[in-house]
């Protein structure tokens, strides 16, 4: 497998195969959403498409990044979002870079949403693939979120040699500059276990698969069977 680590900026051409990671916290709030029940997430282009989805269907739930803002129903914070019952709902989110990152490579043949909650579930579908060339769209901070990158590294690790041990890549992860933020309360809309729960390798036994359907991106879970 060859894999490229680049940052949304740098996406020249639609990939093949795109892994967008997003580690604090679009991602981590997905797999959480699905484990929560929701059946699918629509990656919302703008706040304002979120709520013009929002008001086209009342019952959808409308999530964003930041503090609560009218309209919204949900911030994206995992923790806050973990005792939320989303059974059968469609969520609609919209962050500063996640969904951003997914939407800039809608065209490729194969969109995964990943963070580490989903890491191994991921890695195996690349796996499953063989030869393909993937390209890691390592979302925060231009391309530069070390948690991002350390994760897409470890993902990319994990796929042909699965024995990889994920301490080093979560140190880096739990070191850097989101994981600061989060812990010294810099970003609002956000939980004190947010970084905690970020940090928690494989807690889900699906990977996320998001394709374009009647013109919206939507991001759905994808089982994987253990290997």
């Amino acid at each position: 497998m060859d894999a490229r680590f680049l940052g949304i900026a740098e996406l020249a051409e639609p990939p093949s195969v795109a892994v967008v990671i997003d580690v604090m916290r679009a991602y981590t709030v997905a797999a959480w959403a699905f484990a929560r029940g929701a059946e699918k997430i629509v990656l919302a282009e703008s706040p304002d498409d979120a709520l013009a989805l929002k008001a086209r269907h009342p019952d959808w739930v409308a999530l964003k990044d930041g503090p609560p803002a009218p309209g919204f129903d949900a911030v994206n914070s995992p923790a806050l979002l973990r005792s939320v019952d989303l059974g059968g709902r469609t969520v609609v989110q919209k962050t500063t870079a996640g969904t951003v990152g997914a939407l800039a490579v809608k065209e490729a043949s194969l969109v995964l949403c990943a963070g580490f909650v989903v890491a191994e579930a991921t890695a195996r579908v690349l796996r499953s693939r063989g030869g393909d060339d993937v390209t890691f769209v390592v979302t925060g901070e231009d391309g530069r979120a070390d948690e991002d990158l350390a994760c897409a590294q470890y993902i990319a690790r994990r796929a042909t040699e699965p024995a990889t041990d994920a301490a080093e890549f979560l140190r880096r992860a739990g070191a850097s500059r989101a994981a600061t933020e989060l812990k010294e309360g810099v970003r609002r809309g956000a939980h004190p276990d947010d970084v905690a729960l970020c940090l928690e390798l494989d807690r889900f036994p699906f990977a996320m698969v998001a394709t374009l359907e009647d013109g919206l991106m939507v991001l759905r879970p994808h089982g994987v069977p253990s290997s």
